[in-house]
């Protein structure tokens, strides 16, 4: 396979299927609460590899593990927006699921449960040198960075793209699961990473700062390039332990974030791969969260298909 005319985009990260059940006001419990309940395609790595081919980024591929139960629905899905998947069959454990509870009635805002299946069982044996032919730049899912496996996976890539001076953005992917992991062995792990993007609570998380800009500041002491993204406020861009450029949102009328951080990664990434300075190429994110955020799940529109 060749890339685009600026070359292919390589996401490896998490393929699972979200559970998004839309209701409005809390949740009663001990009895029923009426939602809208939808099954789709999810998983943070899927999602930003969705935006990027969507935003037309030449050639995306994508690495991922997923369970015998949906394979082929999966890489239907991914195909459908354009993505050359990689899924490798996890014969033991299903595909992962999230179930995605989204509050219509507060910003919708949502909350994950999550059962990770498949989608963290990724290891170095998954992993071919091959899959960077043709890759000028290498995307993880900072899920890969939760389970003993796929870390291990993750630093073999980051080896084989530092090998062959391919660059690696990463996106840490879930505040909650960092917060167990530990700012300092999640920092240590993605040594030699050229860009990171945290969303605000992350990059705090990854600081102990309590302002945005102040946390993406110190981050990127330790990281080229950190774009930082704040939902309704926009993103900043930091570079050499300061805020080179603050981004503003494009206005919407939320009704899922789920993927709206996705969006804005695959969005950035394509903006890059064709050239644009990280300002521009985060303007490009913020349009694209705001497009997510207008229907619900985390992936663009497939052609022909409404907006939900």
């Amino acid at each position: 396979m060749t890339g685009g005319p600026h070359g292919a985009l390589l996401v490896v990260g998490d393929v699972v299927t979200d559970v998004v059940a839309l209701h409005r006001g809390p949740l009663a419990t001990g009895t029923d609460t009426a939602a809208v309940i939808r099954t789709l395609p999810g998983g943070a790595g899927a999602n930003v590899a969705c935006w990027a081919a969507r935003r037309g980024c030449g050639e995306v591929r994508l690495l991922g593990r997923v369970g015998a139960d949906a394979a082929a629905w999966h890489e239907r899905e991914l195909s459908a927006c354009g993505v050359r998947p990689r899924l490798v069959v996890d014969a033991e454990a299903p595909t992962g699921t999230v179930i995605c509870l989204v509050d219509e009635g507060s910003a919708a805002e949502r909350t994950f449960l999550t059962d990770s299946g498949a989608s963290l069982r990724l290891t170095s044996d998954d992993w071919s040198d091959g899959l960077l032919d043709g890759v000028t730049r290498l995307h993880l899912s900072g899920y890969l960075l939760f389970s003993e496996r796929s870390r291990a996976l993750l630093s073999t890539a980051l080896a084989a793209a530092r090998a062959r001076g391919v660059p690696v953005s990463l996106d840490p992917a879930s505040a909650g699961f960092l917060t167990e992991l530990g700012a300092d062995r999640f920092l240590a792990l993605v040594d030699g990473v050229e860009v990171l993007l945290p969303s605000r609570d992350e990059a705090c998380l990854l600081t102990g700062l309590s302002d945005a800009g102040d946390a993406a500041a110190a981050l990127s002491r330790r990281v080229p390039l950190v774009v930082a993204k704040l939902g309704p406020l926009g993103a900043l861009v930091a570079r050499g332990g300061a805020v080179t450029a603050r981004v503003p949102a494009v206005p919407a009328e939320p009704r899922d974030t789920t993927g709206a951080g996705d969006a804005f990664t695959g969005a950035f990434l394509a903006a890059l791969l064709a050239g644009a300075a990280p300002e521009a190429a985060a303007a490009e994110g913020c349009r694209a969260g705001a497009e997510a955020v207008e229907r619900v799940g985390g992936r663009p529109a497939a052609d022909g298909e409404d907006v939900c």
